[in-house]
């Protein structure tokens, strides 16, 4: 991470001015088109740094109206937090902080809450970083840099289920390997989530697919943050594109008779 002391770093100055070229209200506060109202949403910032937790905040706040956000200092912190929110929507995590090395307060958060979403802040722009992160389960890679635009689109797919990564990252090259494979990751699925991924590929959205499934949206959208992850995707496109030539239903009726027997 940059400097600790001082005025915010560069990377970190991007959150706080909203748009790129620093200009003041250049960039009205929007509204998600979120399912539900926006005050219900609830952001968890963990990092370390106060003036850039400040500055996320506000970033946050200026294209999310209405979202309750809270903060934690370190993954202790954020752990304490997630017990007594047990509501939240989505954290967002910086990888360099005190403590913790590499991956490894990712791997804490994600292991002991699953079913919340976890986008990295980070000012590192590696893409094999990046591809790293959403293979441990990051729901999105956010660069400190980003501006309010790009910020609301990140936000907004998170939210959705999807995963984000900046615009400008470059698809890394597959490594060769039967663990590459389409029925390698396949097979990673649960039938749970093999059903949602039928939905997917029928065009239903996360509401539908939790009235069809009988389960919350929230379980939903967990469900498509791990298909998309397994697969190796980004989108429900990319989803339905990958699998298009696949008979679901028949690997649906063997993932049920294996989970029968």
């Amino acid at each position: 991470m940059a400097p600790r002391a001082g005025r915010l770093p560069a990377g970190e100055a991007g959150l706080a001015r909203g748009d790129p070229s620093g200009s003041p209200g250049a960039m009205p506060t929007t509204a998600l088109p979120l399912t539900g109202s926006a005050a219900m949403v609830q952001i968890l910032i963990v990092d370390d740094h106060p003036l850039f937790r400040d500055a996320l905040r506000g970033a946050v706040a200026s294209v999310l109206e209405g979202a309750e956000v809270e903060e934690a200092d370190g993954i202790d912190a954020a752990c304490q937090a997630l017990e007594r929110q047990r509501n939240t929507d989505l954290m967002l995590l910086d990888l360099s902080m005190p403590g913790v090395a590499g991956f490894e307060g990712l791997i804490a958060l994600r292991k002991r809450f699953p079913r919340v979403p976890v986008a990295i802040v980070s000012g590192v722009d590696d893409p094999l970083v990046m591809e790293e992160a959403i293979r441990l389960g990051a729901a999105g890679f956010v660069p400190k840099t980003i501006d309010k635009p790009l910020l609301t689109q990140a936000l907004q797919t998170i939210l959705n289920g999807e995963i984000y990564l900046p615009p400008t990252t470059p698809v890394p090259a597959r490594r060769g390997g039967r663990e590459d494979g389409l029925a390698a990751r396949l097979a990673e699925l649960t039938p749970q989530q093999l059903r949602v991924l039928q939905m997917i590929r029928q065009g239903l959205l996360n509401k539908q697919i939790a009235h069809e499934l009988k389960i919350g949206e929230t379980t939903v959208k967990a469900h498509v943050s791990e298909v998309l992850r397994k697969l190796k995707v980004v989108s429900r496109t990319q989803a339905v594109i990958e699998t298009a030539k696949l008979d679901l239903a028949a690997l649906i009726a063997r993932s049920n008779r294996s989970e029968g027997s």
